[in-house]
């Protein structure tokens, strides 16, 4: 091979091996690395919490008739959480000072305590549920004096009942929720000696309530 034909053929080789290397380059382009980052979490229901309810009580379902009464307390609880499903147990005392006629005078619905249990789903930061459970009531029989408008006492009595509904509780920031829950309580058979006269008789709640708990 001529000295002029070697020159020709070493060029051609560089230009094949520089081209290679530029496609090379050009062919090394590396997919950015998409950044990671923490998805927010969903919220929880689960634990402690306290608070405060009020409301009102009446025999009638519409509890805001003329005959309803105050409905005040607080309450204590727990929540399981499993997914969407809540679940959970709470104890609740309340003031009522509820009354209503029976034969021979008034009873007067006084105190309550409830053991309730409570179930539903949670859309993270708002649980709707139903709740069921059993309560103690404190009952005072009143009627009227004879020949006179003044009203006497009688015996206290408790009695326990049962209570169900269902409630939707919205949770805010700093661990405060705020709830609206309806009880229909059911207290049958209920002693009520008043004015000589021993009776006995059905005296259901229906009891519509907001409150405030704050969670731990």
């Amino acid at each position: 091979m001529s000295l002029i034909k070697r020159k020709i053929f070493a060029l051609g080789v560089s230009t094949l091996m520089a081209c290679g290397a530029s496609a090379a380059d050009l062919a090394d382009h590396s997919v950015p690395s998409v950044p990671s980052y923490d998805a927010p979490g969903t919220f929880s229901w689960a634990g402690a919490y306290a608070g405060l309810h009020g409301g009102v009580a009446a025999s009638k379902f519409n509890p805001f008739n003329n005959g309803r009464a105050p409905a005040v307390g607080a309450q204590v609880g727990y929540n399981f959480q499993a997914g969407s499903g809540v679940f959970g147990a709470e104890l609740e005392g309340s003031y009522l000072n509820n009354e209503v006629r029976v034969p021979g005078g008034n009873v007067e619905s006084r105190f309550r305590g409830a053991a309730k249990a409570k179930a539903g789903l949670g859309f993270d930061r708002t649980f709707v549920y139903g709740t069921a459970g059993v309560t103690t009531t404190e009952f005072e029989g009143r009627r009227l004096v004879s020949g006179s408008d003044k009203w006497i006492s009688g015996p206290d009595s408790w009695k326990q009942g049962y209570l169900f509904g269902g409630g939707v509780e919205h949770a805010f920031s700093g661990g405060v929720s705020a709830k609206i829950e309806y009880n229909y309580v059911i207290n049958n058979a209920v002693p009520t000696p008043s004015g000589g006269i021993n009776s006995k008789s059905n005296l259901n709640d229906n009891v519509i309530k907001a409150g405030l708990n704050f969670r731990f």
